[in-house]
């Protein structure tokens, strides 16, 4: 693996746990709305090799135990399922971020992760907004991890035009019986696509009736916001 960037200390990204955070570049989709499209659409150097990344994690370990690996989109790299392992050898705690595409990879990575993070951006008819393809493979982690022991979450940005109520009645119905839901608050400011950056977003009460709604299939909903 590779990576574009490396954040020393975060309190809020891995559920109670202090963690650093590695950026893989590079991802299958395009969401017009992604805050992170430098390391996207055309990944600049220099990048952290592996062996870079784990020195810099085993000199911090005073400070942090845990590591989130997100990206862009960690598992469009074969190798990623590796590299967790090895982080679990060495005792760290991981969390991965996925968009949900890559059911055979994640697979792999169960045994050494011990939370996952799966966007589920909008209803399945919208995906072709955000450069998909097909939704298969999400319908099939979806499945994965309902039935996974790990702990997980899946997840949404409610983007004003990707995520209407109806979208998310429909990611209910998809992801009924889940353990948690997140509804995560949508930033303009420096998205992907310049008309994305002048989209007002939903004040907290829409937020909130949103979160009302998902509580009926899911086990636990929370709002970031």
């Amino acid at each position: 693996m590779r990576f574009s960037g490396f954040q020393k200390t975060s309190l809020i990204d891995f559920p109670g746990k202090i963690s650093s955070i590695l950026f893989t570049p590079g991802c299958n989709l395009r969401c017009p709305y992604c805050q992170n499209w430098r390391i996207v659409v055309n990944p600049q150097g220099p990048f952290l090799s592996e062996e870079e990344a784990l020195a810099i994690l085993e000199s911090r370990r005073k400070y942090v135990d845990a590591v989130v690996i997100t990206g862009g989109e960690p598992l469009i790299y074969d190798d990623a399922p590796a590299f967790i392992k090895r982080l679990k050898e060495r005792g760290f705690s991981v969390k991965l971020d996925t968009n949900g595409f890559f059911p055979k990879p994640l697979e792999q990575c169960l045994d050494y992760v011990e939370y996952v993070a799966v966007d589920i951006k909008t209803s399945l008819e919208k995906y072709y907004l955000l450069g998909a393809k097909e939704v298969s493979s999400l319908l099939e982690t979806i499945r994965l991890l309902k039935n996974s022991g790990v702990d997980y979450e899946f997840r949404n940005t409610v983007v004003p035009g990707i995520v209407e109520e109806e979208d998310i009645l429909k990611i209910g119905e998809l992801i009924r019986g889940a353990k948690r839901f997140a509804l995560q608050q949508f930033i303009p400011e420096d998205a992907l696509d310049e008309r994305f950056r002048r989209i007002q977003p939903y004040p907290p009460e829409k937020i909130r009736r949103f979160s009302e709604i998902m509580k009926k299939y899911v086990g636990e909903v929370i709002l970031r916001v």
